[in-house]
């Protein structure tokens, strides 16, 4: 897939698509590159540009409220996720963070428990490129929970790096993190709810999880104009709540 890109207009569309817009009409070539510029049958230039990580928060077909870009960076800059790391991941909904971590490299095993909401998590990761590396599953993952730590146990399957929970039972998941992250390994919690944020940290406490810190993302436009610099009024750009531990050993 490919964006085509005309001013603040853009398109998603793969190689032997068609573009209709009120600026004319394109079939997109199937040996399209990034770069390549088209042009509608009434003349209008649009560039070709490939998918980047922003561009999949903006394009990709929506089942939910995703993460936003910032508390994606915030994840992976805190638990350092990179190529070659194993993520479990609870809660895929449109399954923006997976794709971000597929691009990354990370090996991701994902479960959603709407079939609808997982069918369309295929589909994104493939417009995302990284189908190879993201395992979308239909189903709850606390009613996976106890086989999956039975073959980690049995030497059957490897434990995970990074655990990442975006569900409203993720306190209950908090508590077998132990017996699913390698030493060393992270857990990062979602939640747009202090109350459930709370229930996080204290489940992580129990775990005997270390390293236990909690942030709310808040992020400011800034404008500038004639008149001066400053914070944008449109708001405080509050989204949620990042809750992030450890297992040491």
């Amino acid at each position: 897939m490919f964006l085509l890109v005309h001013d603040d207009r853009e398109y998603l569309r793969a190689p032997g698509e068609e573009l209709q817009t009120d600026l004319g009409v394109l079939t997109v070539p199937e040996d399209v590159e990034s770069g390549d510029a088209l042009e509608t049958h009434l003349g209008t230039t649009f560039h070709v540009r490939e998918l980047r990580g922003p561009d999949l928060f903006d394009h990709l077909d929506r089942t939910g409220a995703p993460m936003m870009p910032r508390d994606i960076g915030l994840l992976i800059g805190h638990t350092g996720a990179a190529a070659g790391d194993r993520v479990l991941d609870a809660g895929t909904g449109t399954g923006i963070l997976a794709a971000y971590l597929g691009r990354i490299g990370a090996e991701v095993t994902t479960y959603e428990r709407d079939p609808e909401f997982a069918q369309q998590a295929r589909e994104n990761m493939d417009v995302a490129g990284v189908t190879d590396c993201v395992d979308v599953r239909t189903g709850d993952l606390t009613d996976e929970l106890d086989e999956l730590i039975v073959t980690v146990d049995a030497g059957d399957r490897e434990r995970f790096d990074l655990l990442t929970l975006d569900t409203a039972d993720a306190a209950a998941i908090v508590g077998r993190a132990p017996e699913l992250l390698v030493p060393g390994g992270f857990l990062a919690v979602y939640s747009p709810f202090v109350e459930h944020t709370r229930e996080v940290v204290e489940a992580a406490r129990e775990a005997e999880l270390s390293e236990i810190e909690t942030f709310e993302t808040i992020q400011r436009r800034m404008q500038f104009d004639d008149r001066g610099s400053r914070p944008n009024t449109a708001g405080v750009g509050h989204t949620g709540y990042l809750t992030f531990a450890r297992r040491l050993f």
